[in-house]
């Protein structure tokens, strides 16, 4: 079976009867739990009983805003599709709830957000379900917007499925792009079926506080270094990235105007009927740069 977001758009997709099939599937709520309780360690909160104001994007009916609420946080969720969110207002979930393109940009004011989590909803940003997109706009509007959002220090944990190597790619670029540090956090590399990937943004400059964990592995043990080396199938339990963004193609000038393209150019011009005066020795002569 083809992964959702190769099938229909989300919005399309998640009708009324799949959302509901989804939303009580406890196979669904179970990984849902696990995924969300993951991120949320990732994003590694302080631990000062204060409450914080945290973003779930794509949100869907509210299964990984249970486990926010559940640890005491504030949340808003964020999802394309009406019928998930009204499935989300019908099981009463504690969190406001926006109806949302996230690839439109979020909306929010700056710096007001204490971190966020997204479970399985990046990838659709690097399809084109509309003549409109193009998912490289999509991604930059994104996480253009997220970074401001959120408060200097802040992270974000986003949990995604790329269908290839270069969709991995493109993601990790537009987040370095808009100024986030961080990489990509794998879990069970070398499984194919429960390999997770986690990219881990943080909102500001990259300090000692601010360094990736290590993926899990077997019996959830952290992957060692030498787990990382050792990888023949290419896949790192962490990959770390520049924040610095990609030095601008320098503008070059190629000065193609000599005298045969000033000779085709009087003549395009004598075709027109315009008054060109005659072809000399001295047409196109290069002049000297004093009088």
């Amino acid at each position: 079976m083809p992964r959702p977001e190769v099938q229909a758009p989300p919005d399309v997709f998640y009708n009324g009867a799949e959302a509901r099939k989804y939303t009580t599937s406890s196979r669904i709520i179970e990984i849902q739990a696990r995924i969300s309780e993951r991120a949320l360690e990732l994003l590694a909160l302080p631990n000062d009983g204060v409450p914080k104001l945290l973003l779930d994007i794509g949100c869907g009916s509210g299964l990984s805003g249970e486990t926010l609420t559940e640890l005491g946080h504030h949340w808003i969720g964020y999802d394309i599709s009406k019928s998930m969110l009204d499935v989300a207002l019908e099981r009463e979930t504690e969190g406001d709830l926006l109806l949302a393109d996230m690839g439109q940009g979020l909306g929010l004011r700056p710096g007001v957000i204490d971190g966020a989590i997204s479970i399985s909803a990046v990838q659709w940003l690097c399809n084109a379900d509309k003549s409109s997109h193009d998912p490289r706009l999509r991604l930059k509007a994104f996480f253009g917007s997220l970074y401001r959002c959120l408060a200097r220090g802040a992270r974000a944990v986003l949990q995604f499925y790329a269908d290839n190597v270069k969709q991995s790619e493109m993601i990790v670029t537009y987040a370095m792009r808009a100024g986030f540090a961080g990489g990509v956090v794998v879990d069970w590399p070398h499984s194919s079926k429960a390999k997770k990937s986690y990219l881990v943004l943080t909102c500001g400059a990259p300090s000692l506080h601010t360094s990736l964990p290590m993926g899990k592995g077997e019996d959830d043990e952290m992957c060692s270094d030498d787990d990382e080396s050792n990888d023949e199938d290419g896949d790192r339990t962490v990959g770390i990235y520049e924040r610095n963004r990609p030095k601008k193609r320098q503008k070059t000038k190629k000065n193609g105007k000599g005298k045969d393209w000033l000779l085709r150019k009087k003549e395009q011009l004598r075709r027109r009927g315009h008054d060109v005066p005659a072809d000399t020795k001295y047409t196109g002569r290069k002049r000297k740069t004093y009088f």
